[in-house]
């Protein structure tokens, strides 16, 4: 494999210790923005089919971490690193000789970046959980879904977002630090902290009285009409996002519902106005509703399902899905205007291979 020659990242050399979860995301963004990762996995151990789009983009090679010449090989790559990112349970690295302590002794500029649920302090350190529980303990669960119960937001929240974003920009953070100083670190991405952090504008409007600490009850929980979604004649739905007073008047008018009777940001107005846009929307199909609101200001657009969202005109303008090895996969983000990012698929190297690339 050549190098990557794409992307802001283009050079950076990553060291991926395999595991699922926020470390596989993590790659997966990393190599689209042009590292040069190298997945070291578990001998017997594949890219199912299931979810190959996120191996893309790097190099794999098979080591036995348990045996000293698979270990003295993955030295040898994070020698020659910028970074290493791994996702075992606590103490698992330390078992096997991959340590952070051993890693940067090895090489002082090196940036050894460890995502987990917990974190590696703290009473819950150690103990199983997975996204929804990092979640709970956030707060972000608990101001999710309809008033009767909390809803999983799948595991975006707290695994990618709260875990893997958090864990490519800390290593991309560092690995700058380190190319100034000379000086690598320990960087540590639990998604409990990932996820709290994404709640800091809600912790800020509960602390000044400005949101209820209850599911369903705030302007963009559910609570509010102009801002939830809605069903229509097909079974279908539509989202709707009529913020701003501009907004709110399109969606009325649109509708049919005189945009005077009712004061949008009134919250006792609010089960009256609830009930006047689901009779509204239960009238017609989600794509008539779609094709009305299109082009104005009442901010309406359907529900789409993952098998409709890659043929949207929007999407496919933009090129925000594509057929890679005969699957449908979203196309890297953000964009780039001079070192576009690329998905490109993996390749399976030796560790030969890659230290001459290295080198």
């Amino acid at each position: 494999m050549v190098a990557a020659t794409h992307g802001p990242l283009a050079g950076v050399r990553i060291v991926e210790l395999d595991m699922p979860g926020a470390v596989l995301f993590a790659g997966m963004l990393l190599a689209d923005l042009g590292c040069d990762v190298v997945r070291i996995r578990r001998p017997g151990s594949e890219a199912g089919t299931v979810a190959a789009n996120l191996y893309r983009g790097r190099s794999q090679i098979s080591l036995d971490l348990s045996q000293a010449a698979g270990r003295e090989q993955a030295l040898a790559l994070i020698a020659q690193a910028d970074g290493v990112i791994e996702g075992y349970r606590p103490g698992v690295a330390e078992q096997v000789g991959l340590d952070p302590a051993r890693c940067l002794a090895l090489n002082p500029r090196l940036v050894y970046a460890r995502a987990s649920g917990w974190g590696r302090e703290g009473p819950l350190a150690g103990t199983p959980g997975n996204d929804i529980n990092h979640l709970a303990l956030s707060g972000a669960l608990h101001a999710i879904g309809p008033a009767a119960a909390p809803v999983p937001p799948l595991n975006l929240i707290g695994e990618y977002a709260g875990g893997s974003l958090f864990l490519a920009l800390g290593l991309v953070s560092a690995i700058l630090a380190a190319q100034a100083t000379g000086r690598g670190q320990v960087i540590e991405a639990a998604q409990v902290d990932g996820a709290a952090s994404m709640m800091s504008l809600y912790y800020a409007l509960h602390a000044s009285g400005r949101w209820a600490d209850a599911r369903a009850a705030n302007m963009v929980d559910g609570g509010a009409p102009y801002y939830r979604c809605y069903a229509c004649a097909d079974g279908r739905h539509v989202a709707v996002g009529a913020l701003e007073p501009h907004g709110f008047r399109a969606l009325c008018e649109g509708l049919g519902i005189a945009p005077d009777g009712f004061d949008q940001y009134d919250r006792a107005c609010w089960p009256a106005l609830t009930e006047a846009l689901a009779a509204a929307f239960a009238s017609r199909g989600r794509d008539e509703w779609a094709a009305l609101f299109e082009a104005g200001d009442g901010c309406v657009t359907p529900v789409l399902s993952l098998t409709e969202a890659p043929l949207h005109p929007h999407n496919r303008a933009r090129g925000t899905f594509a057929v890679r090895d005969g699957a449908m996969q979203p196309m890297p983000a953000p964009r780039f205007s001079a070192t576009p990012a690329e998905a490109a698929p993996p390749v399976d190297e030796t560790v030969a291979d890659i230290l001459a690339r290295w080198s």
